[in-house]
């Protein structure tokens, strides 16, 4: 049985280990990653998919705001482990986490991904063509999804991460092991 339940700190090295094997070493290229670089999560919106006690799906959303200052939510990275595809834990990912954000009070939700996969839930790009990533990306594959209604009206401009910084203080291992390897080598 899946369970979706807020990461926790001993989520992380199989998280990270998940996002390697989806992405490879690339998504630390990716505008969005190097956008949430340093920040923390969006509070309460960190969740992960265990089947027997074994992380089977992650998705994060993170705190950005616009060039008109309005908040917003950023999703990424959304995986599932290879032998777990196909199964609906991504659906169960997106659609909690989506729950949450709007339970929380979020407004509106961006993500850079395809435009096929991501309709099902709700996402276009009908209201994000004003909108800009720092780095490189498709026009077409940013879509937005209104929380609220009316959200994305006039949203422009290059969008930022806000939010909570990871404190200098905490330990490495709890940020990111895969990503602060990376940086060493």
């Amino acid at each position: 049985m899946i369970t979706i339940r807020l990461e926790r700190s001993t989520d992380i090295a199989a998280r990270e280990d998940l996002l390697d094997m989806a992405y490879g070493d690339v998504r630390f290229t990716k505008p969005s990653a190097r956008l949430r670089e340093g920040f923390l999560p969006a509070q309460g919106l960190a969740l992960v998919a265990v089947e027997r006690g074994r992380v089977v799906g992650t998705v994060r959303l993170w705190n950005v705001t616009d060039d008109t200052g309005r908040p917003l939510l950023l999703l990424g990275p959304l995986a599932v482990a290879c032998d777990m595809q196909c199964r609906g834990v991504g659906g169960k990912l997106m659609r909690r986490v989506l729950r949450e954000a709007r339970r929380l009070g979020h407004r509106a939700v961006l993500l850079v991904g395809d435009p096929a996969y991501y309709a099902k839930f709700g996402f276009t790009a009908a209201k994000t063509g004003a909108l800009r990533m720092p780095g490189p990306f498709v026009q077409e594959r940013l879509l937005g999804l209104e929380l609220l209604a009316g959200t994305l009206n006039g949203a422009a401009g290059l969008f930022r991460a806000t939010g909570d910084k990871i404190p200098a203080d905490l330990p490495d291992f709890i940020v990111a092991p895969a990503y602060t390897r990376r940086l060493a080598a």
